[in-house]
């Protein structure tokens, strides 16, 4: 009987997360009575060392537990079958849903109740309503997660070994990244063959007939019609004519106009923004934004969850978080700061609205409240998605604005102005460019229809069209997203895999495609047309979203896919022929046969080594300075890779110095004991900061009797 009721009081829920960061936030909301562990993302997924799709029994995947996972799993199932209640805790989105499937499946078959949760903030209340209001798993979502993942299997893993062979080891394909290096390569393409068209402008400073009040005004044309002097003949014309004449004032209009606010972040404007403005990389965006949703300790005490969940395309906020935002502009900026109306926003075509928009959880921790909780990109990343979601929801700012049209021996110029009247959302997020259309700021010339004015000085300028921009980061999301090519959670790690791949490179902050890009693209148009098509790829994107919202068959999808996909590529590797390209020059001379020696390719990256290999076998790793001097002699510290391919940081000078670390260095001194600081990555896909020195007491666990105190 004792027995019975001590089994009977370790009984617990068991609640299921992916990253163990989640995990500690969600267990101190639920107190006792649940355990929360966490899966650490995929547990299961299709084998790396083969294809693992039955393509003869209808595509159908080959799961096997991921290579390292079992002892975690294990651990889970045995958890699990001591627990009353299992909760599948894990992210709101397709990955998450195949996460939860996948554990689902794995557990123990017995009589035993598995609920899929699901909540887009990591606060007590959304906690807490999930657990009370469970549901089943959403085998759209899942279906769809297969479909993509087959596909993209399919694809990688036929094409890759095609490229192997034609171009070299180590490069891949797939639909989203092809069609990205695509539209890299294409713009590279605009701008070799654009070629540069004259055009001309004119500028007028004009005054009062007082000469007063001075204003510039811009040539326009010629009456209504709008004309663009193409040669400096046409430009003389033009001067020969209004030189010396009175300037006439025929229409003068002024009005009030306002400048709504921008929409809360979806993924795609938060890494535009934050690349624009913080000069993050969307990589980056994504990490610090994981560590904000997950938790971050607060005042040493409590762990809160800062953001919603940063994976949408939605611009949809909960009721609850407008009331909170309406409470905050009122109490700190006043009621002419609220709308007559709420702001609501329209959302992109073909938007996923499962999830809100990213905004803070709490509206009353503002950004100066946490600084001294965060580190310096947490600060600067959370204060850009406060900042944009109050302002979201802040009246809009109002201007005066006058224009005016004058004419000069039937010749047209115009000149218009702009002055801030009410802040309205600005008082919160300015933005950094100004209206296009107007000159802001500058005095208006009290005058109207009627008045005359004098030309003080009139400047023609020669000028030149631009070839396209260079896609930025920003500018490369931003067309994905336009074009519908991969979805929210695609964008970050489409961009880091075409830059390890060397498909493409950073210039600054410019995105150019390499030679290896250009060669690869080019036997992609040829040969596989469909997988660098932006259209075709825009319309899987929109098949899978059926699959997921309209339940419908995914193995049919693949189905229509991979019968012409096979066709081509049995073609492809009887026509395309081999391309050599020639080894980059690292600009150092082998020390053993003072040879040349040049960059290659391997496993684990890029490498240098010497050319005549085999007779020569020399070999450097390429090492990537960390702007952190060493804590030990004070040199410079590298990032290095072991022979089994695991990054680690050391000291240039090696071997007079032995500093090692698995954790990247930073500048930061830790206010304990004033030992250097790292950054540490957790099990989860949170990055934290952590003092280096094993013995500082902020890396000693508390007793037993310290933590039930």
């Amino acid at each position: 009987m004792a027995r019975t009721k001590k089994a009977q009081a370790e009984k617990y829920n068991l609640v299921i997360v992916e990253s163990p960061a989640k995990a500690k936030t969600i267990e101190k909301f639920l107190g006792k009575g649940y355990k929360v562990a966490a899966s650490n993302g995929h547990l299961i997924d299709l084998p790396k060392s083969k294809m693992g799709i039955d393509i003869e029994g209808g595509f159908e995947p080959q799961y096997i537990v991921i290579r390292g996972r079992t002892a975690l799993l294990n651990d889970l199932k045995k958890q699990a079958k001591q627990a009353d209640q299992v909760y599948l805790a894990t992210d709101p989105d397709r990955e998450g849903e195949a996460i939860s499937w996948h554990i689902a499946g794995a557990l123990p078959k017995e009589e035993k109740d598995v609920h899929r949760v699901e909540f887009n903030e990591i606060t007590k209340s959304a906690v807490t309503h999930a657990i009370q209001n469970p549901r089943e798993i959403d085998m759209g979502r899942v279906n769809a997660q297969q479909a993509r993942r087959v596909l993209d299997r399919l694809v990688g893993y036929k094409l890759s070994p095609l490229l192997w062979q034609k171009v070299r080891r180590g490069l891949s394909a797939g639909r989203v990244q092809s069609s990205t290096v695509k539209l890299i390569v294409d713009r590279e393409r605009e701008i070799r063959d654009f070629k540069p068209q004259e055009y001309w402008t004119i500028q007028a400073i004009l005054t009062d007939m007082q000469g007063k009040h001075a204003f510039e005004a811009s040539f326009f044309g010629k009456g209504k019609k709008k004309l663009v002097p193409k040669s400096e003949a046409e430009v003389q014309e033009i001067l020969s004519a209004v030189r010396g004449q009175e300037f006439a004032i025929t229409e003068a209009k002024k009005s009030t106009r306002q400048r709504k606010a921008y929409a809360p972040f979806t993924t795609s404007t938060l890494q535009q923004d934050a690349a624009r403005k913080l000069g993050f990389t969307t990589k980056r965006t994504m990490m610090v934004a994981q560590g904000l949703y997950e938790g971050v300790k607060i005042n040493d005490r409590e762990t809160v969850g800062l953001i919603t969940y940063m994976r949408t395309d939605s611009t949809r906020i909960s009721e609850e978080a407008r009331a909170a935002a309406k409470e905050a502009i009122l109490e700190r900026y006043g009621a002419e700061y609220y709308p007559a109306k709420p702001n609501i926003y329209a959302g992109r075509k073909n938007a996923q609205d499962a999830h809100e928009a990213i905004r803070p959880t709490y509206v009353q921790h503002t950004p100066q409240s946490l600084k001294d909780c965060l580190t310096a990109e947490q600060y600067k990343l959370y204060n850009l998605i406060y900042t944009r979601f109050l302002a979201s929801q802040m009246a809009p700012a109002k201007y005066d604005t006058m224009s005016y049209s004058l004419d000069a021996a039937g010749y047209t110029f115009r000149a218009s102005f702009s002055k801030l009247k009410f802040p309205g959302y600005l008082a919160v997020y300015k933005e950094e460019e100004a209206p296009s259309d107007e000159k802001v700021n500058l005095s208006m010339p009290p005058m109207g229809e009627g008045d005359h004015c004098l030309a003080r000085e009139i400047t023609p300028k020669q000028n030149f069209t631009s070839p396209p921009a260079r896609y930025t980061e920003a500018s490369l999301v931003h067309t994905l997203e336009e074009l519908g090519i991969g979805r929210p959670s695609t964008y970050a790690p489409t961009i880091s895999t075409i830059l390890d791949r060397k498909y493409v490179k950073k210039e600054k902050k410019i995105i150019v495609p390499t030679e290896l890009g250009e060669i690869v693209t080019e036997i992609m148009e040829k040969s596989f047309p469909d997988i660098v098509n932006v259209e075709f790829t825009a319309d899987m994107e929109e098949k899978l979203d059926t699959v997921e919202s309209y339940g419908k068959d995914w193995k049919g999808i693949i189905r229509d896919f991979y019968g012409p996909f096979e066709q081509e590529l049995k073609k492809a590797e009887a026509e395309v022929e081999q391309i050599k390209i020639p080894d980059r020059p690292a600009g150092i001379k082998c020390e053993l046969c003072g040879a040349e020696m040049v960059y290659k390719t391997g496993r684990f990256g890029e490498f240098i080594a010497c050319p005549n290999y085999p007779t020569c076998k020399n070999t450097k790793a390429i090492q990537q300075k960390i702007a952190v001097p060493c804590p030990k002699c004070g040199g410079e510290i590298v990032q290095k890779r072991s022979k089994k391919g695991n990054i680690f940081y050391g000291c240039a000078n090696y071997p007079a110095c032995d500093f090692v670390s698995w954790d990247m260095p930073i500048e930061e001194k830790c206010p304990v004991c004033g030992s250097y600081m790292v950054l540490k990555r957790g099990r989860g896909k949170a990055v934290y900061k952590k003092c280096g020195n094993e013995q500082c007491p902020t890396n000693q666990k508390p007793k037993k009797e310290e933590e039930n105190a």
